[in-house]
């Protein structure tokens, strides 16, 4: 390829760089007799100044693509440059070779240009490069006698994923771009092989070790993904299928989700950063599980971040959840790790809101044993006695409805107890088997105690030991995501009463002068 001939042009040219492209443009167009003067609209996409590199982008768009559509662009195996001069080609192949070369010149130079330091340019030439695969798409650059990807530009498609997965450059704000290119569904299809390909080959080049910049990457490109979930859902592509490709892949939901599975299994066999598990996790239930043909094989990755602890436990709650309830998984140990997820720090964590969320279904179970439920029961009230108010509020229903589903364990509410009677609990908090706590055998005097708390509102909804329990529960989806912010919100706006009792008598000698006082003294003398 030519050197750059940014220095060719003229100081006097700097304004009128949008007028010399486009003439050079439709010169090229008009005649094959300047078809060198593709050598100057490509020298601006190398441009030091990103307007001329913005203007010559969308002029290599609408020249190739109009090549294209007539043409002249050579089809097949393309020989080397070299070889031009030397083969018997005819004078009509040899135009069609050197546009061709020119082509792939254009597309290395955008492809690079998408990691230039302003915006502007890198979102420009990724819609240009997409626009020419859509030319592409329309008019292919490969023989298309057999191929089982029908007249898709994989390779160029390939490459341009390849360049948003940079493993030295946050490429988050170009990816958030290329989501509108992925409602195709056979962009898509492509897009997720790539990325899988490309995941495999990082990973044994690196051995294992963290990438954090290109794992990043993709997952920036995995999370905007958006699955069909029926057939009849996939109606947009950038290549129309025929009749006579019935069995293109890309086309077929069985496919989508076969390669979907492969995707994300490559990507979370690899090592990944402390906070790409959560960021995994979080979408995990929604954006993953539901669109995999085979939910099963992600037994393995979710059981192993359930063991971690911490949040990241928390988070593996949602994908447990789904496989415990619609794949029949069997987690032999799955209780005596949610009962130890119980501690204090679970009060304050960020996503303590979805953990008694599903906290709550795993318990609402009324074939769970009643040693089981009562040890919940018991470690949630001693939990209590230091937890906020905020949580206080959504803990307390939450203990109670867990007694009013299992009437057994009302036990620890009325155990009957006589004045001799040692006041040890018999429950032990540090013991992590559910099963041998025994939380049976004690009695929630917690809540007895949470009755003389401090703020008004707990100390009420601990007195709901005092009264018969109901039958029906408390809804406390309301309560899950309370906060002390809310608390104090809700003070502020309720309305005072009209008198505040300050004396229970009123003050009569306080407040009188000293002269009263020395009057009433000689009077009574």
């Amino acid at each position: 390829m030519a050197p750059s001939r940014d220095a060719n042009v003229s100081a006097g040219n700097k304004t009128n760089y949008k007028r010399d492209i486009s003439a050079k443009v439709e010169l090229v167009i008009g005649s094959r007799k300047h078809a060198n003067d593709i050598f100057d609209v490509l020298a601006y996409l190398q441009s030091d100044e990103e307007k001329r590199v913005v203007c010559a982008a969308h002029a290599c768009c609408r020249l190739f693509a109009a090549l294209l559509e007539r043409g002249d662009l050579f089809v097949g195996q393309l020989p080397g440059e070299e070889r031009l001069l030397e083969g018997s080609h005819n004078p009509d192949d040899k135009y069609r070779m050197f546009v061709r070369h020119r082509y792939n010149s254009c597309i290395e130079l955008l492809l690079e240009n998408m990691g230039h330091s302003v915006y502007q340019v890198k979102e420009t030439c990724l819609c240009v490069l997409m626009k020419l695969a859509a030319a592409e798409a329309k008019h292919p650059l490969q023989d298309q006698s057999w191929s089982e990807h029908y007249n898709f530009p994989r390779e160029l498609v390939q490459r341009v994923v390849q360049r948003l997965l940079s493993d030295s450059e946050d490429m988050a704000m170009l990816i958030s771009r290329f989501q509108e290119f992925l409602e195709m569904d056979d962009v898509r299809f492509y897009v997720i092989n790539s990325v899988r390909d490309y995941v495999a080959r990082l990973v044994d080049k690196h051995k294992g070790s963290v990438m954090p910049v290109f794992q990043n990457n993709v997952f920036a490109l995995l999370s905007n993904i958006n699955m069909p979930s029926q057939q009849s859902e996939m109606s947009s592509f950038m290549v129309k299928p025929e009749a006579k490709h019935d069995d293109w892949k890309a086309a077929k939901l069985k496919e989508h989700k076969r390669v979907f599975d492969r995707m994300w299994l490559m990507f979370l066999k690899s090592k990944l950063p402390g906070n790409m598990y959560k960021k995994v996790l979080v979408i995990f239930h929604e954006s993953i599980l539901p669109y995999m043909s085979e939910p099963t094989l992600m037994i393995d990755f979710l059981t192993a971040a359930y063991d971690v602890g911490g949040a990241i436990s928390l988070l593996a709650l949602n994908g447990l959840f789904v496989l415990i309830h619609k794949h029949n998984l069997e987690y032999p140990d799955f209780y005596k790790k949610l009962y130890s997820l119980m501690e204090p720090s679970v009060f304050h964590a960020k996503y303590r809101a979805r953990f008694f969320h599903l906290a709550n279904l795993f318990l609402s179970s009324t074939h769970l044993p009643a040693y089981l439920v009562a040890a919940f029961a018991k470690r949630l009230s001693r939990l209590a006695l230091t937890a906020p108010p905020a949580v206080l509020l959504m803990l307390l229903p939450f203990i109670c409805n867990l007694i009013c589903r299992h009437p057994s364990c009302r036990v620890l509410i009325h155990r009957p107890t006589t004045a001799g009677d040692p006041c040890d609990d018999p429950y032990i908090m540090e013991e992590e088997d559910p099963a041998q706590c025994h939380a049976l055998d004690s009695s929630l005097w917690e809540l007895k105690t949470l009755q003389k708390h401090y703020y008004p509102d707990v100390a009420k909804a601990a007195m709901a030991i005092n009264q018969p329990l109901s039958s029906t529960e408390v809804d406390v989806s309301e309560l899950l995501e309370l906060s002390p912010f809310e608390l104090m919100e809700r003070e502020l706006k309720e309305t005072p009463s009209d008198t505040v009792p300050l004396e229970f008598d009123s003050a009569t000698h306080l407040l009188r002068s000293a002269r009263e006082v020395l009057g009433a003294h000689f009077s009574l003398d």
